[in-house]
């Protein structure tokens, strides 16, 4: 490992805690992952310690970390009984939910490989997300209601790197991505917390701008793409920045680019094609268009991996519906890599988006209070699944509809009009 590769790792384990988790002295910090094909790297395993040494400089009184193996997956699929993949952890569902009521800290690093699961039995796959869902339900109702603060962020692993730099040397492509890791998230600026907060604050403001104006619906036009999305009525614009019950503020992904805010769950209608593949379970999906009447998924196309996408919104009442709608400008730092990240915390932030399934309880006003019937009635939608698919691109235009029927540009070729 490089001595200036090891720096950025210091500097992102630091950003992680100060700027994305905010971490307060006294809290507990639970680091999840990361899960990668190979191993984990020596890199994602400094990131890791370089994020506990940060933290405990913040005050954190313990650190604790879940490491994850994509080998060990790979070995149930080959090995395990086929009934058996409804099956989910009995322990760590509860241990997740707990720690984030108790007010601990959630640090969670992905550095999946998306072709993983390319050659597995479809059914399988499809089981496990349920069970999946099923089982972390609880802690995911905790997230969405923002209980503590959580954070996403990346490391580099082999079978990603592989995936987003096909044409290099393996060993080129492990330091390639770490390179555009640090680029993206700001590690090469002299002072990366403070363009940090430089950047937040822009988001911020156009936040503010959306809250502003109260629209009634968003109109997309572009290829393949024809969808209006009503808006509930107590929406709220979101951007790089929330905050928990306590009045900790946190950024949860790192990278970020999005504002979002909460659709009607009934007022969905159109069609919508991808702009770029979604993993899924370790899965690609490819050129896909979904149909919608009346918030819900009325037809599924897709040129790979349809069967995946179909048992994906038939896995409850409302995965086939929408819970997030986002908006990011396709001059986005991560737009403009060129790179495919077949990687939606990234791949997010490169292009608009919406997300299948459940809707974050604060993207409506009060919601964090509400009940699981109250969220239903203000037009939020839930479900045990939250997927985000890309549908922006330098071809896609957006409208905001005001009350009275007026419809304002607010994207044109995929800029902020």
């Amino acid at each position: 490992m490089t001595n200036l590769l090891d720096r950025q790792l210091q500097q992102y384990g630091e950003l992680s805690v100060r700027v994305g988790l905010n971490l307060e002295a006294g809290q507990r910090l639970l680091i999840i992952g990361p899960l990668a094909s190979g191993g984990v790297s020596l890199e994602a395993a400094a990131l890791v310690r370089h994020v506990a040494s940060s933290a405990y400089q913040a005050g954190a009184r313990l650190v604790e970390t879940i490491w994850g193996d994509e080998q060990l997956l790979m070995i149930r699929f080959r090995e395990a009984p086929a009934e058996s993949f409804d099956e989910y952890s009995i322990w760590l569902p509860k241990a997740l939910a707990e720690h984030m009521e108790s007010g601990g800290a959630v640090l969670s690093i992905y550095a999946n490989d998306p072709d993983q699961m390319k050659d597995q039995s479809p059914a399988r796959i499809t089981s496990l997300q349920r069970a999946t869902a099923r089982s972390v339900q609880a802690f995911r109702e905790l997230v969405s209601r923002n209980r503590s603060n959580w954070t996403v962020i990346g490391a580099a692993g082999p079978g990603w790197a592989a995936r987003v730099f096909p044409n290099l040397a393996p060993d080129q492509q492990m330091s390639s991505l770490w390179e555009t890791i640090a680029r993206l998230c700001r590690l090469d600026r002299t002072d990366p917390v403070s363009a940090w907060s430089a950047h937040l604050a822009a988001l911020a403001a156009r936040r503010d701008m959306l809250n502003a104006k109260r629209y009634e619906a968003l109109r997309y036009r572009g290829p393949g793409t024809d969808l209006t999305v009503g808006l509930a009525p107590g929406h709220m614009w979101v951007s790089g920045q929330s905050e928990t019950p306590s009045g900790i503020t946190f950024a949860p992904n790192l990278p970020t680019e999005e504002v979002f805010t909460m659709p009607h769950k009934d007022r969905v209608d159109g069609v919508v094609r991808s702009s770029r593949p979604l993993s899924y379970g370790g899965t690609l999906i490819e050129g896909f268009t979904l149909g919608f009447a009346g918030g819900r998924v009325v037809d599924v196309a897709a040129d790979r991996g349809g069967s995946v996408l179909r048992e994906l919104v038939e896995t409850d009442e409302g995965s086939g519906r929408i819970g997030e709608i986002a908006l990011v400008p396709d001059s986005s730092p991560v737009s403009q890599s060129g790179l495919l990240f077949y990687n939606t915390l990234y791949d997010e932030n490169a292009a608009s988006h919406v997300a299948l399934g459940s809707a974050y309880k604060f993207t409506v006003a009060g919601g964090e209070g509400m009940t699981t019937d109250e969220f239903e009635r203000a037009g939020g939608n839930r479900s045990v699944v939250h997927v985000d698919f890309m549908i922006g691109s330098a071809e896609l235009d957006v409208d905001g509809v005001l009350r009275d029927g007026t419809a304002e540009p607010l994207m044109r070729y995929g800029e902020w009009a």
